[in-house]
């Protein structure tokens, strides 16, 4: 048995022998990437580094990252998917390549874990038109005492990225654990279930453009990725992740509050686990996420409504959310944002339960509405999801006792053309690369630190700081703390110091400072946000004795070189997006 932070522990410190530094896990929202809702991987906050930007703390680095994926919301209920997990992950960028990876993974896993050699499967990148069969890998594995029918070669799932349509990617290997009692079979074959993922290292050496064209990289990276939960669960040998140690006191609190055991009610406590622990971390964020009907927001209400809902299946009829959500925040206490949001967290999970509560009435009012015939139609079964949020198992439950049926042929038609639309409209929404790093966003990345310092001037308020940052190449989103709204003069005057800054043709610097030594020469930062021992500075408009400059931020970029390349700025919106949190939509002209 381990735990999760004997885990984490064991990994950090293993790679701190081998040269790594460690970074902090970054925000859940990623900064000024239009490209995707969540930090989904450990390589978000890391893309400028992995394109050949020299990181401040060296080329060698390793981290716990918290992530969020939303693709497969509806797959959570099995033993294995979640919608947050932590992801550990140790990099090169520049520096070791295959070899090095390849054998700190094996170390780690035989030396640090105890793992049985036999116990191991692994998978290499079979080759295609734009990379070839990596031979390399199989090599140094079969070097390390792997026999080669123990590696098996595939194409799809052996070639990582881009997380966008553009960007960084690279084959991969990946290694797999037999978590069968029975012995392991000689040959390995990645289809049998007893074989499961356990670790992944990614060799990034291209880089994705717009035409699907594949160039090397400036830099070869190694990009690698271990599952907190899925790996306590196996070397605990549970073959079900919510039966781990990580799981078992929100589970048991869900037992306590449904009165009901884990067995028989395995599917709705897991979602319920599953989605709370997502939307605790979420509201927990520093960047003030919501539940709304846009955005983060609508994914966060979707998770959170979802749990209620499978609440309601367990027989729970008084308020439970923020419950829950209390051993989450206890559970992960080395979380310290979950403890400094504590208020905001149970605040919004009661309002949305209750909010929700209200839907859920009148569904039921147009549930007896409906169901007055022997059968319920699957379009009328999928009103009852889409419109008030009842899922089908409700529904199900709900026409057993009237005595009749539903055509779930027909509402699984309906549902699967919900997905395709689904799907389809969030290819749309972020059908740009993974941090684009094009002119234009240079250009606004660099307008917002002058909109920053702007703020703090005409509002003669020294304690504003960025609260969030969203930019796309047509347009800049800076969010920021503020108690009221702006008037109509404030705002013109915000623009018009940004144009005159832009108009003086003043150079912009980049320095690499310890942080503390960041901060006390004056330079800002993200409220709540984690910095690594040595960061990167952006100055803009240092005076001759390096004593004054008109913005100064702790910032991984990128920039342009002088203001006079933005171009005309314009202020396009301001308003409420939380409690003392605003928003400014601007572009360059």
């Amino acid at each position: 048995m381990i735990t999760r932070s004997e885990l984490i522990k064991k990994y950090i410190d293993f790679f701190k022998t081998k040269k790594h530094k460690e970074i902090p896990s970054s925000s859940l929202i990623p900064e000024n990437d239009p490209t995707v809702l969540f930090t989904t991987a450990g390589m978000h906050p890391l893309v400028p580094f992995i394109l050949g930007q020299k990181h401040p703390i060296g080329k060698r680095l390793v981290d716990v990252q918290k992530c969020v994926r939303t693709g497969d919301i509806e797959e959570v209920g099995d033993e294995i998917h979640h919608t947050f997990f932590e992801m550990l992950g140790n990099w090169s960028l520049g520096d070791y390549f295959k070899k090095e990876a390849i054998e700190y993974s094996f170390e780690f896993l035989t030396k640090i874990l105890k793992t049985p050699i036999e116990k191991l499967g692994i998978t290499c990148f079979s080759g295609n038109k734009n990379a070839p069969r990596d031979d390399e890998s199989a090599k140094i594995w079969q070097s390390l005492g792997i026999p080669a029918e123990r590696i098996a070669f595939l194409k799809e799932d052996n070639f990582w990225g881009p997380a966008g349509q553009t960007g960084p990617c690279g084959p991969c290997s990946e290694m797999f654990y037999w978590k069968s009692s029975k012995p392991s079979p000689k040959k390995f074959n990645p289809e049998d279930d007893n074989w499961v993922e356990i670790w992944n290292d990614v060799f990034m050496e291209y880089n994705k453009n717009k035409e699907e064209e594949y160039t090397q990289l400036i830099q070869k990276n190694v990009d690698t990725g271990m599952g907190v939960e899925r790996t306590v669960a196996i070397l605990s040998g549970l073959g079900d992740d919510y039966e781990s140690s990580i799981f078992k006191p929100i589970i048991k609190e869900i037992e306590r509050i449904s009165k009901k055991s884990y067995k028989k009610n395995e599917k709705a406590m897991r979602i319920i686990a599953d989605h709370l622990r997502a939307s605790t971390f979420i509201l927990g964020d520093e960047r003030a996420i919501k539940p709304s009907n846009v955005g983060q927001g609508y994914v966060l209400r979707r998770l959170i409504r979802r749990a209620i809902r499978y609440g309601k299946i367990l027989g729970i009829k008084e308020n439970f959310t923020s419950k829950i959500a209390k051993i989450i925040i206890t559970e992960y206490h080395n979380y310290q944002e979950l403890s400094r949001n504590h208020k905001f967290i149970i605040e919004q999970l009661d309002e949305e339960e209750n909010k929700f509560n209200e839907t859920l009435e009148k569904g039921l009012r147009k549930f007896n509405d409906i169901a007055t015939d022997k059968i319920i139609s699957g379009k009328e079964a999928f009103l009852l999801f889409q419109s008030y949020g009842f899922p089908i198992e409700m529904t199900q439950e709900l026409v057993e006792e009237k005595n009749i049926k539903i055509d779930l042929e027909e509402y699984n038609q309906e549902f699967k053309r919900h997905q395709d639309l689904s799907r389809t409209a969030s290819q749309g929404m972020f059908k740009s690369g993974l941090a684009d790093d094009s002119e234009a966003t240079k250009k606004l990345h660099t307008a917002t630190h002058l909109l920053n310092e702007a703020l703090r001037q005409i509002l003669n308020d020294k304690k504003i700081v960025q609260k969030g940052s969203n930019i796309t190449p047509e347009r800049l989103r800076f969010d920021f703390n503020f108690p009221r709204k702006l008037t109509d003069e404030e705002l013109k005057k915000v623009e018009q110091r940004v144009n005159i800054i832009i108009n003086k043709k003043i150079s912009i610097t980049r320095e690499e400072i310890p942080l503390q030594q960041a901060f006390k020469t004056g330079a800002q930062g993200e409220f709540g946000a984690k910095y690594p021992e040595l960061v990167s500075v952006y100055t803009i408009g240092y005076s001759k004795d390096k004593k004054s400059w008109i913005s100064r931020e702790i910032c991984t970029g990128p920039h342009v070189d002088n203001t006079s390349e933005l171009g005309k700025f314009k202020l396009l919106k301001e308003e409420s997006v939380a409690a003392g949190i605003r928003r400014i939509k601007a572009i360059l002209e």
